[in-house]
């Protein structure tokens, strides 16, 4: 069983089915449990998002020994099993609330749901494909100062039930050790659902002052969780008013088929996708990457 006995994330993360209608996989007839508990996360994302790294990165940092890798199907998040001290699989849904994850090792087809604690097996109408083979970008790739890259994809960003922001227009900022923060320009928010936050603005070396705002959708006020430069530094007058979102702190946020991942940590709101392979900044001793 994949899940020690400490506490987590409540709150399932939402993942998409993409193309087919069928699950993609099923819970094992005793579903490895003695209640025969059922699985309400067995449509995941399709295709599955690449593994973001061949190993446990902070096993592998720490020259620990690696047992059992498993590889979260919401982000491509690659961490160690159970059976391993970092246990940093069961850490990673604990931080993300990304519920399913598939064992990488070889001949192996099964998967394990953290949030419902029950092993799930391949469906046979929606058999799961092989990861995607696009070659993730490097974050160390990134420069420093930050470059800003145009997506013309659908961007998009739910929070209780309603669309807080939806674009083609979004502004990656790119930056050495994150992943990519997308900018949506403000005529594709729903602004009647920001309220000025009371957290005090912060100052980026590169970017300038930022303005933190709240997301109220009736009673649900989700705290700081967006930001902005209204007049950013020479060089990024290009984000000039728009608005990014901690993906951590939404219900769902997606660019085209894929579900973003969060970025470890408080501060940081890179948005990780099968896109990008770290390791990236923002886990605990990274404060000085």
């Amino acid at each position: 069983m994949e899940s020690r006995n400490r506490p987590h994330r409540t709150e399932a993360a939402t993942t998409r089915s993409g193309t087919g209608t069928e699950p993609r996989w099923m819970p094992r007839p005793d579903g490895g449990r003695p209640d025969g508990r059922a699985c309400a996360h067995t449509r995941t994302p399709f295709p599955e998002p690449a593994p973001l790294s061949e190993v446990c990165l902070p096993c592998a940092a720490r020259g620990r020994h690696q047992i059992g890798l498993r590889h979260c199907l919401t982000c491509g998040h690659v961490g160690c099993s159970d059976s391993s001290p970092g246990a940093h699989a069961s850490a990673h849904f604990e931080d993300s609330g990304h519920p399913v994850v598939r064992s990488l090792a070889p001949g192996e087809e099964w998967a394990w749901c953290y949030a419902d604690q029950v092993y799930l097996d391949p469906s046979p109408g929606g058999r799961p494909a092989p990861a995607a083979s696009l070659e993730p970008e490097s974050v160390w790739d990134y420069p420093r100062p930050p470059a800003l890259r145009e997506d013309g994809r659908v961007v998009r960003v739910e929070c209780a039930g309603h669309v807080v922001a939806e674009t083609r227009q979004a502004v990656q900022v790119l930056e050495t050790s994150h992943p990519p923060v997308f900018y949506v320009p403000p005529s594709d928010v729903a602004t009647d659902l920001l309220r000025p936050a009371a957290t005090a603005p912060t100052w980026c070396e590169w970017k300038g002052e930022a303005t933190y705002w709240d997301v109220l959708v009736e009673d649900d006020r989700r705290s700081s969780a967006a930001w902005s430069y209204p007049a950013p530094a020479p060089g990024y007058e290009r984000i000039a008013g728009f608005l990014a979102f901690y993906p951590g702190r939404m219900d769902c946020c997606t660019v085209g088929d894929q579900v973003v991942g969060a970025q470890r940590g408080d501060f940081y709101g890179g948005w990780i996708t099968a896109e990008v392979r770290g390791p990236f900044k923002g886990a605990p001793g990274t404060g000085m990457w």
